[in-house]
């Protein structure tokens, strides 16, 4: 699925697009950046809280198609602006890191 095309259907608020009609393959949801590192796939979007430049080099490492900010997180300044420098795709959506991991389940992984 296009990342449009996944936004559109979470209704999620575009923060730093880079590039909209990458393909989102997977998903993954977590906090604790080393955990990440080790399981977060190339095309998968990644949800979290964390509000750290070092979550735009996680997203890097594993180049992943977006980030989503679950539960209406603050995103500083200083990760908006590493994202942009990267070509890090960030959103943003007030529904919670469970919620919003069910829906892309939802949609990227029915039978």
């Amino acid at each position: 699925m296009k990342l449009r095309d996944l936004s559109a259907y979470l209704q999620l608020e575009p923060i730093q697009v880079s590039d909209d009609a990458r393909d989102v393959v997977g998903a993954y949801t977590g906090d604790l950046l080393s955990w990440v590192m080790t399981r977060l796939e190339a095309d998968f979007a990644w949800v979290t809280i964390m509000n750290n430049v070092n979550v735009i080099a996680v997203a890097a490492l594993a180049d992943a198609s977006c980030v989503i900010f679950s539960e209406n997180a603050e995103i500083s300044a200083d990760v908006i602006e590493k994202a942009k420098a990267q070509n890090i795709n960030l959103y943003r959506t007030v529904k919670s890191s469970f919620e919003i991991s069910y829906m892309i389940g939802k949609v990227l992984y029915a039978e």
